[in-house]
């Protein structure tokens, strides 16, 4: 077996991805808690969308691929395929996206939770594993079913409980502390299913296909900024809750201005006595 490291540039690899998932985290549950107070059906699926971004996108794919900067096995260069890399953060986004649906659609229970948090974590470990079917390298990659299993079971219940505090906290100290609590989760899942790879190398190595991980580095972490941006941006312009009871209020307290009366009766009709 060739010998695998997961921290090859020490704890900054680790520590940038779990402050990438917490951020994430941060503002995927604010954009989660805004879906059932959504005015309308238009807001409601863009609040899912852009909590599916942030959760999905931010938190999970991002902190994999940072992780993954951090990854070496002795003897290979390692090669990622652009398109399947790109397919891992795709299945990440709409795996959220469908499990927030399925969390805040309807009337509240523990059924939909617990739907959306399997639909949501077997699409986190899909993505998980999807992004690493993208890397090549010079041996044949090989897993621990236990560990695998336990990884999935990790995501499950780490995308049950993010569900249910979307939908359930509002205070912002509770989220954040939640948001601490997902980073942890979502950094578990990852590294318990990374310690269940293992590497036999090839005997015979060739080219490698695909770009490395440093050339996919800037355009990533670019798409972070101004994704992040982006939901902050929409945070900070769209109304919350409290922002429409107190626009109600305010509304409740302006004088009604009475209709204008008829001055003129409808044309066509006369009045008793107005004949001749």
């Amino acid at each position: 077996m060739a010998e695998i490291s997961h921290f090859e540039y020490g704890w900054i690899t680790p520590a940038v991805g779990y402050a990438l998932s917490v951020i994430g985290s941060l503002l995927g549950l604010v954009c989660a808690g805004r879906i059932r107070g959504a005015a309308g059906g238009r807001q409601r699926v863009w609040w899912v969308i852009l909590a599916a971004w942030a959760l999905g996108g931010t938190a999970i794919w991002t902190m994999h691929f940072m992780a993954m900067l951090g990854f070496a096995v002795r003897g290979t260069q390692i090669r990622y395929d652009v398109p399947i890399t790109v397919a891992s953060a795709v299945i990440a986004v709409v795996a959220v996206g469908i499990g927030l649906i399925v969390a805040t659609t309807g009337r509240a229970g523990a059924a939909r939770l617990i739907g959306g948090g399997i639909i949501t974590g077997l699409g986190v470990a899909a993505m998980h594993y999807t992004g690493m079917a993208a890397m090549h390298l010079h041996g044949t990659i090989g897993y621990d079913p236990v560990l695998v299993v336990a990884s999935v079971l990790i995501a499950v219940v780490a995308a049950t409980v993010a569900l249910w505090l979307g939908v359930t906290v509002r205070r912002p100290v509770v989220l954040f502390g939640s948001a601490l609590v997902m980073g942890v989760a979502i950094s578990g899942m990852h590294y318990t299913g990374m310690a269940g790879m293992s590497v036999t190398p090839s005997r015979t190595p060739g080219a490698l296909a695909g770009a490395t991980v440093s050339s996919l580095l800037v355009p990533i972490l670019l798409a972070v900024i101004f994704v992040v941006i982006g939901l902050v941006y929409a945070l900070l312009v769209a109304p919350t809750e409290q922002d429409r009871r107190a626009a109600a209020y305010f509304d409740s307290l302006t004088p009604q201005q009475p209709a204008p009366a008829e001055a003129v009766s409808r044309p066509g009709r006369r009045r008793a006595g107005d004949r001749g």
